[in-house]
């Protein structure tokens, strides 16, 4: 069972919390969506870890940072929806260029997770990026997985974790 689980294309307007699910069993959804029902992230989380969320900040429809002590860490929960395939470069570019400046302001002692659909492929070669891709994906890189890898991976030295195992 999970106890954190990030979502994408919400499609809801505006932004809330709200639980589903029985009593005991239950998960609380943070979200943030756009006017338009387009897009939009959100963050479930397992009642039994509910108390531990510090902080929801909601900074567009494509990022929700929600923030949760465990022990005595602060874990960083980051939602995010990339802009897709025939959107403009200039969205793209503004959504990497947030979500950098936002991992480098986390503190380095603090704990971050970010998870969501980057919408680009890094394909295969690790070439240039060892230690941020492992090797173990599929097919070709594209403009939007090369910007995750250069801009983002490279750049904050992370990893992209499904590359991390092969995929059958």
């Amino acid at each position: 069972m999970w106890d954190v689980s990030c979502i994408q294309e919400t499609r809801w307007r505006g932004s809330g919390c709200t639980f589903f699910g029985a009593q005991g069993k239950r998960f609380k959804l943070f979200w943030m969506g756009a006017k338009d029902r387009s897009d939009g992230v959100g963050v479930f989380v397992a009642e039994k870890w509910v108390d531990s969320v510090v902080k929801v900040e909601r900074h567009s429809e494509r990022v929700l940072i929600l923030k949760m002590v465990l022990d005595n860490s602060l874990m960083n929960v980051l939602a995010v929806y990339a802009p897709h395939l025939g959107k403009p470069e200039e969205e793209k570019e503004n959504l990497w260029n947030e979500l950098f400046h936002l991992v480098s302001c986390i503190a380095q002692n603090e704990m971050v997770v970010l998870v969501g659909d980057m919408n680009g492929h890094v394909g295969s070669n690790s070439v240039g990026y060892d230690g941020t891709h492992c090797g173990y994906e599929f097919g070709d890189r594209n403009a939007d997985g090369s910007r995750i890898l250069e801009l983002f991976a490279d750049g904050l030295n992370v990893v992209i974790s499904n590359t991390l195992f092969m995929k059958q």
